[in-house]
């Protein structure tokens, strides 16, 4: 698969998570594209840090006077339905525990769940964003992103990165593979049926343990 064949790959797997009447917030990049592969009879809120809900991407045919952007950039408006609001309330709901899921993408992640997704030091990004409050605020964690960067693993034992939180992912999409994070570790209970548990062993450097009934991520 090439690189947009990956993103889409783990976008789909992603979407599976989510449950009809979630409210739902997506970081950049990856995350984004999830909303594309939604099962059928699956309809979800989208909630954005910056002041919308039930956001919806900006077009020529549903442009707003209110000039607003996603996480990711993108101009963005509220959908049927939805509203703005401000900065502070957006965290409110945030905090106060509203948001049933998020999915962001991530630089590292450990064995235990934490992660790191906000900077890599000595080069220019774009932030904390919500990330940091959305790890611990949100109801479920789950972390799309690719197995490997460069050829080398992203999944790790201990990140080396600085930290957007400790121990707060509950799952681990890639394109390789789900891992969810237990007390016990890191647990792989799919793997894309075209690779071999070796294969993802070779490409990751935390330890976790096999599902006894493993499933393809294609079921």
């Amino acid at each position: 698969m090439d690189k947009a064949e990956i993103r889409r790959f783990i976008a789909r797997r992603a979407a599976k998570e989510l449950k009809d009447g979630d409210v739902v917030n997506l970081g950049i990049g990856l995350p984004t594209l999830v909303p594309l592969f939604l099962p059928e009879g699956i309809h979800v809120t989208l909630q954005a840090e910056n002041g919308i809900v039930r956001s919806d991407i900006a077009t020529e045919e549903n442009s707003d006077p209110v000039h607003i952007i996603d996480a990711g950039g993108t101009p963005a408006v509220a959908a049927l339905g939805g509203c703005y609001f401000d900065s502070a309330t957006s965290f409110g709901l945030i905090r106060g525990g509203h948001v049933d899921a998020t999915i962001l993408g991530g630089l590292e992640v450990d064995e235990e769940g934490s992660l790191a997704n906000w900077i890599i030091p000595g080069k220019k990004m774009p932030g904390m964003g919500g990330a940091m409050d959305l790890m611990v605020g949100a109801k479920h964690v789950i972390l799309a992103m690719e197995h490997t960067v460069n050829g080398k693993p992203k999944i790790l034992k201990k990140c080396t990165l600085p930290l957007t939180a400790v121990k707060c992912v509950h799952e681990i999409i890639t394109e390789m593979c789900v891992f969810q994070v237990t007390p016990d570790g890191l647990l792989m209970t799919e793997i894309n049926p075209e690779l071999t548990v070796a294969d993802v062993k070779a490409a990751t450097e935390a330890n976790f343990h096999v599902a006894l009934n493993l499933k393809s991520m294609l079921a």
